[in-house]
């Protein structure tokens, strides 16, 4: 046999197409750091023996108070966006009110003392019963949205984009050639969060245009898109208040 002749018998492999996975998830996924804190103040609790508490125990105080103000900031952030424009708006808003405060305080000293005693009166205390309950249960609600997103995801080849949804995992197929893919960023707490961002896919010959929102690490998912796709139009952000 001659040394030119190919051998036929094992065929070179077709290379594996690229595969990404597209999954929105909930608001809730962003309430991640109001169970850090839970979980940081029942095992300080736990371990310093606070099964019981009352206002003039410190540390308890501490970290219901540390609680509140996250839970508070983080509530504040699912229930509103903030695109950039409007954070920016916020910004200027609390620089102003923090500029009155200070000329108020300047103009009346009296006035600190005041304030500083009503907020030193305010001692909410909770056991290390309460913050355990509150994990146990966000922590439930975290499992939840997890199998849930199992059944409601899209998945991208360079040949077809696939919608699985369902408890059967029932299957919708668009054509993956001439996607076009739009990217959001409205909500710039979020994005800092979680690098979440919005998708709008635009598959050919849908006159519908798919959103995807709350898509975590959404620049990275757009460079997957845009390696797996060549050359897609992408639209970044959204500044409208």
């Amino acid at each position: 046999m001659s040394s030119d002749e190919t051998n036929t018998d094992h065929p070179p492999q077709a290379k594996k197409s690229q595969r990404i996975y597209l999954v929105p998830f909930p608001k809730f996924i962003f309430m991640y750091p109001t169970l850090l804190i839970s979980l940081l103040a029942w095992a300080v609790l736990a371990i310093k023996g606070f099964k019981t508490v009352n206002p003039d125990d410190s540390l308890p105080v501490m970290m219901t108070g540390i609680f509140l103000g996250v839970l508070a900031l983080n509530t504040f952030v699912i229930v509103f966006d903030f695109p950039r424009a409007t954070s920016l708006t916020l910004i200027f808003i609390l620089t102003t009110l923090a500029l009155g405060g200070w000329m108020a305080v300047s103009m009346k000293p009296n006035l600190l003392p005041a304030v500083e005693s009503w907020v030193m009166a305010l001692r909410p205390a909770a056991n290390s019963t309460f913050f355990g309950c509150i994990s146990v249960a966000m922590l439930l609600m975290y499992v939840a949205v997890f199998v849930s997103v199992r059944m409601n995801y899209w998945e991208l080849s360079n040949n077809e984009l696939l919608h699985h949804h369902g408890i059967l995992s029932d299957l919708k197929r668009y054509p993956a050639p001439q996607l076009r893919v739009d990217k959001e960023i409205n909500d710039v707490f979020e994005f800092i969060l979680l690098g979440a961002g919005r998708l709008i896919l635009h598959p050919a010959g849908e006159t519908r245009a798919i959103v995807l929102d709350n898509i975590l690490f959404v620049g990275n998912k757009e460079k997957l898109l845009t390696q797996a796709l060549g050359s897609i139009k992408v639209k970044i952000g959204n500044d409208s208040a």
